[in-house]
């Protein structure tokens, strides 16, 4: 997963360099690290957690995996960006969607295919539904899994 992260301003458009770029997202099993929620208690695991910061091209890449679901949500993937500019600082928190159907595929191989009753898709996700489509994924395969860039604007000063 790549994050192409812009500044865009009165100065126009540009690569943000060093910007740090966090994400996380759940397992297979819809566990996240270092969270205990009553059915698991991950506190004090640090997996599928990690930050990045941006290159001169503005570029951040991850490797990670497919995420898992939980009860209620969608598959999704939560990313922040923070920098600072000018003596100001910036931070913008959001969340990436997958295609239900890249989801349905991926999902019948295992580990994912262990929890086969998934309940949320898109469409029924409430925060899919305030503008998700525009923070979907494209992912292509590449090699043995799949690669995806996500390019996003922050708007700076």
């Amino acid at each position: 997963l790549a994050f192409n992260v812009q500044s865009f301003g009165a100065a126009g458009c540009r690569p943000l360099a060093n910007a740090t770029v966090d994400v996380w997202q759940c397992d297979a099993a819809g566990v996240y690290s270092d969270v205990s929620d009553g059915a698991t208690n991950a506190r004090g695991k640090k997996f599928l957690r990690g930050y990045q910061v941006t290159d001169a091209n503005g570029i951040a890449t991850f490797t990670t995996i497919f995420p898992g679901w939980y009860q209620g949500r969608t598959v999704h993937i939560h990313f922040k960006i923070r920098t600072e500019e000018g003596g100001a600082h910036y931070e913008f928190t959001s969340q990436l969607f997958f295609d239900d159907t890249l989801t349905d595929s991926v999902y019948t191989r295992e580990p994912y295919a262990a929890r086969p009753n998934r309940d949320t898709r898109n469409a029924a996700d409430g925060i899919y539904r305030g503008g998700g489509d525009r923070l979907l994924l494209s992912p292509a395969a590449s090699g043995e899994g799949y690669a995806a860039v996500f390019d996003i604007g922050l708007a700076m000063g």
